[in-house]
């Protein structure tokens, strides 16, 4: 099946409407009804300041970047960032299409084969 990868880009403790951001955007897709989304912690990036964020035990808590990503149709992409626009959230984000499918089960990839 073909669909648009939306990933949105982020640093781990930004908040939105008392809510961590990343968190704010799952519930918000959720509400839309999308089917699904996830939310990814790096363990280190840098970005436009050219500053390296590397995870340590204690020392950058909230500072690593934090990526969003939606397996999503084009329409449901574009409700997430029309949604983001309309809330004035300023986000760096990337998308492409893609192919998405499921794997099959052990047991049926081998029954089919025989």
């Amino acid at each position: 099946m073909n669909a648009t990868v939306l990933r949105l880009y982020m640093h781990e403790n930004r908040r939105f409407h008392g809510m961590l951001l990343y968190e704010w955007l799952l519930d918000q897709a959720r509400k839309l009804g999308l089917h699904g989304g996830s939310a990814f912690r790096a363990v280190a990036g840098y970005g436009r300041h050219g500053v390296l964020h590397e995870q340590h035990f204690f020392e950058l808590a909230g500072e690593l970047p934090v990526v969003v990503e939606f397996i999503v149709s084009e329409a449901e992409a574009e409700h997430i960032l029309a949604l983001l626009r309309k809330e004035s959230v300023d986000l760096v984000y990337a998308r492409w299409q893609a192919e998405f499918s499921m794997t099959e089960s052990g047991a049926a990839a081998i029954k089919g084969a025989i």
